[in-house]
C-alpha cells in the first residue's frame, strides 16, 4: 500500500484533530446528481422515423467516451452543437446503486472526493471535517461517511454543509476516516475541486502527478477571468446545469467534479504532459 496507509498503520497515538483555520471552499449545489446518460441511443432513434430525437451535448459526449466513439462524429450525426447547445440535462432526484451495473460499480482508477465542514471554536469561525464522500469514475458512491469532530460544534453551517446534529449519531472518528480514505486513494488518480482543502483536512498527501484539480484547469479558469472558478459556475458554463442554492451534498459535488473531468479528460491529460 502507499505511504499514507503505511504510515497510518504504524501510528500508535491518535492524529491531530481534523480542524483547520482555513475556511472551506464555497460550493453551491442542490440536487445535482450525475448527468443522465442515454445508454440506448439506437432504441430512441428507432422510435419514430418522422420524430426528431434530441440529445444534450453532455450526454452524447459521455456516451461517446464510454463507447470509444468520436464525439465529433456523434454530434454531427445527432445535430448537436458542442458549446452552444441550449438543451439541458435532466437531473434525476435520486441515484441508487441499482442504477449501476458491472464495472461501473468497481472503484477503478479514478476517484473524486469532496468534504463538508462544520464550525468549531468561538463563533464557529474555525472549520472541522464533518463529512467525506468519494465516488468512482461513473459517479458510483464508494464512500460516504460523517465524521465526528473532536471539538464541540458551535456552528453546524447546515445551510451550506447540509450537516445536522442527527447526522453525527453514527459518525466515525477522524482516525477511522483517515485510514479509510488513505486505502481508497492508494495508487489511484484523485479528482477534486480545490482538492488541497480536502487533503489538508484529512492530513493526507497525494502524489501531484495523480491529482486532477478542476479548479486549476486553465480552460476552466478562463471562465473566471483567471481566478479560481466556483463549482456552480463550472456546472453552469461547462455542464449546462443550473445548480441552485440550498444545503450542499458532498456526494453530489464529487459527482459534478468527476463529470467535469470526464468531459475534458483529454485536455486535462494533454496539459499535464506539457
Amino acid at each position: 500500500l502507499g505511504s499514507n496507509w503505511a504510515q497510518l498503520k504504524k501510528k500508535l497515538s491518535p492524529v491531530t484533530a481534523a480542524t483547520t483555520s482555513q475556511i472551506p471552499k464555497t460550493k453551491s449545489t442542490s440536487n445535482l446528481i450525475a448527468a443522465e446518460i442515454n445508454s440506448n441511443l439506437e432504441k430512441n432513434i428507432s422510435k419514430s422515423s418522422q420524430k426528431e430525437t434530441s440529445f444534450s451535448a453532455t450526454s452524447l459526449a459521455l456516451f461517446a467516451e464510454d463507447n470509444d466513439i468520436s464525439f465529433g462524429d456523434m454530434a454531427s450525426a445527432y445535430n448537436v452543437k458542442n458549446e452552444s447547445t441550449e438543451s439541458k440535462i435532466k437531473i434525476p432526484t435520486t441515484l441508487t446503486p441499482e442504477s449501476f451495473s458491472g464495472r461501473k460499480k468497481d472503484i477503478g482508477t479514478y476517484v473524486a472526493i469532496d468534504c463538508e465542514f462544520v464550525g468549531v471554536g468561538p463563533e464557529g469561525k474555525r472549520s472541522a471535517l464533518a463529512r467525506v464522500s468519494i465516488v468512482n469514475y461513473y459517479g458510483f458512491k464508494v464512500l460516504d461517511k460523517f465524521v465526528r469532530p473532536k471539538e464541540k460544534v458551535t456552528d453546524w453551517r447546515t445551510w451550506v454543509s447540509g450537516v445536522t446534529p442527527s447526522c453525527l449519531r453514527e459518525a466515525v472518528t477522524f482516525e477511522q476516516i483517515q485510514i479509510d480514505v488513505a486505502k481508497i486513494l492508494d495508487g489511484r488518480v484523485l479528482v477534486g475541486h480545490a482538492v488541497h482543502h480536502d487533503l489538508e483536512a484529512l492530513l493526507l498527501k497525494h502524489q501531484k502527478s495523480s491529482i486532477r484539480d478542476t479548479s486549476l484547469h486553465p480552460p476552466f479558469r478562463k471562465l473566471a477571468k483567471g481566478k479560481t472558478p466556483g463549482l456552480k459556475k463550472l456546472a453552469k458554463e461547462i455542464l449546462k446545469m443550473d445548480i441552485q442554492g440550498g444545503e450542499h451534498s458532498s456526494v453530489e459535488d464529487a459527482r459534478a467534479t468527476m463529470l467535469l473531468y470526464r468531459l475534458h479528460r483529454k485536455e486535462f491529460e494533454e496539459h499535464l504532459r506539457r
